[in-house]
């Protein structure tokens, strides 16, 4: 079967198609025949060889979530799983091929009405954000300011913030049209990627900051939480925050302002999987929405992070074999 592999960390052009046996499944686990491949921040991250230290080597196949019908079922598994579409994450490896396996835990069953694209949009993004905006324990009323919006864990914190009562929902972004397409999402305030910008009517300060990006802007988004404000990092994908920047927190210190980092990993599998049901059947019906940027064939991973590395994705890019 073919598969996207790194066979050098740096570029996309790193990236190459190859043959390697179909997976067979474990005992716990399902194959799938993919249909649509998410292509997430943590896929580039990782193919930079920033994760280099966790154990990631060249020859490494992208890609944690997909969707598709099951092939075949490893030891333990009902048979009746055998055709059924589903989302399934993957790990951090497997995703980018023709056929994947994932645990049967790590695995829904999709709603109809919700197509495979919408799912790999969806799946692991709405479970970052709904968990991030708990993490900072945001409530009614409270002003909300999301980093790096464009992307499917920024769409839908925004979706979930505005939907909670959000008294006001800032984005950073780099265009008017990408700002639009937020505020018919639930944003009230567009800022600039440096964080300027939103106009007169903008909070001056934000109770919660959700940030995807990172980098060494950072420190100045910390500058913009209001006393008692809560800032959750889910993201690197600008690259690391100075190694100082909590020097800001403490220059702040009568504030009383809070920074946590935040991966969905520390949420128990059936926290995480009981959110990803609802959110699903949400979008099926028309509540929830996803956005996808573009549907693009496996052979053309290489672009896809292209665009991703450009900032040109809003929404999630998906490959299919």
């Amino acid at each position: 079967m073919k598969a996207v592999v790194i066979r050098t960390f740096g570029d996309p052009d790193g990236l190459e198609i190859v043959d390697v046996p179909v997976p067979v499944p474990a005992p716990g686990q399902v194959r799938i025949a993919t249909e649509a491949i998410g292509v997430g921040g943590v896929d580039a991250v990782i193919r930079r060889g920033t994760l280099a230290a966790y154990g990631f080597r060249e020859g490494h196949i992208l890609g944690s979530e997909v969707a598709g019908k099951v092939t075949a079922v490893g030891g333990g598994v009902d048979a009746s799983w055998i055709g059924r579409r589903v989302w399934a994450f993957t790990g951090l490896s497997g995703g980018y091929a023709e056929q994947a396996v994932a645990s049967i835990e790590d695995v829904l069953a999709l709603p109809d009405g919700l197509t495979c694209a919408d799912a790999v949009t969806l799946g692991g993004s709405g479970v970052v954000a709904h968990f991030a905006l708990d993490r900072a324990r945001f409530t009614s009323g409270e002003t909300v300011l999301v980093r790096g919006a464009a992307g499917s864990i920024g769409i839908t914190a925004v979706q979930l913030a505005a939907r909670g009562g959000a008294s006001a929902v800032a984005v950073t972004t780099s265009s008017v049209e990408r700002g639009d397409r937020l505020r018919d999402l639930g944003a009230t305030h567009v800022l600039d990627r440096s964080g300027e910008g939103g106009g007169p009517d903008a909070p001056a300060g934000f109770d919660v900051v959700i940030d995807i990006v990172g980098g060494p802007q950072l420190p100045r988004f910390l500058d913009k939480l209001a006393s008692n404000g809560r800032y959750v990092a889910v993201g690197v994908v600008g690259g690391q925050p100075p190694a100082d920047f909590g020097m800001r927190l403490m220059d702040a210190f009568r504030r009383s302002l809070s920074f946590a980092t935040f991966s969905s990993d520390t949420v128990p599998r059936p926290d995480r999987q009981a959110v990803r049901s609802s959110h699903f059947a949400d979008a099926a019906q028309g509540g929830l929405r996803t956005v996808v940027h573009a549907v693009l064939p496996l052979d053309q991973a290489v672009p896809a992070h292209r665009e991703m590395d450009a900032g040109k994705v809003f929404g999630r890019v998906v490959l299919t074999p």
